[in-house]
Order: C-alpha cells, then sequence, then structure tokens
C-alpha cells in the first residue's frame, strides 16, 4: 500500500517526532509507514485522516499487483 504521509506532514511543517506524538506512537512507527515498510492499523489511519482533514482513501492507495 502506498501513501502520501511524508508529503501531507511536510506541507504541515511537522517533523516524524511532531506526528507521532500527535498520535500517540513513536517516531519509528511513522518512519515506517513513510516507508511503506508498515500498514497501520485501522484506527491510527483514521487519526491520520482527521489531523490531516483528508479522507483516509486520499492518504493511502492499493497498490496495483
Amino acid at each position: 500500500m502506498k501513501n502520501n504521509i511524508k508529503a501531507l506532514r511536510k506541507q504541515k511543517g511537522l517533523r516524524q517526532e511532531d506526528l507521532a506524538n500527535q498520535l500517540g506512537v513513536t517516531r519509528q512507527t511513522i518512519n515506517a509507514i513513510e516507508n511503506n515498510k508498515y500498514n497501520p492499523t485501522l484506527e491510527l489511519a483514521i487519526k491520520l485522516g482527521k489531523l490531516f482533514r483528508t479522507p483516509v482513501e486520499e492518504i493511502f492507495q492499493l497498490e496495483d499487483k
């Protein structure tokens, strides 16, 4: 699954650590999501959508196989 978390985070002027603190996760979790090494839980995906005021399906895209 692809995502545009990094771009959205940078638009808000947030560091990975800032975003992690707002979401109650570690910076390593944010790094793993941004690098497509970890798919967040549904709960975390919804939190990201609310924080960025963006529908979840615009943040995360399924890759064609």
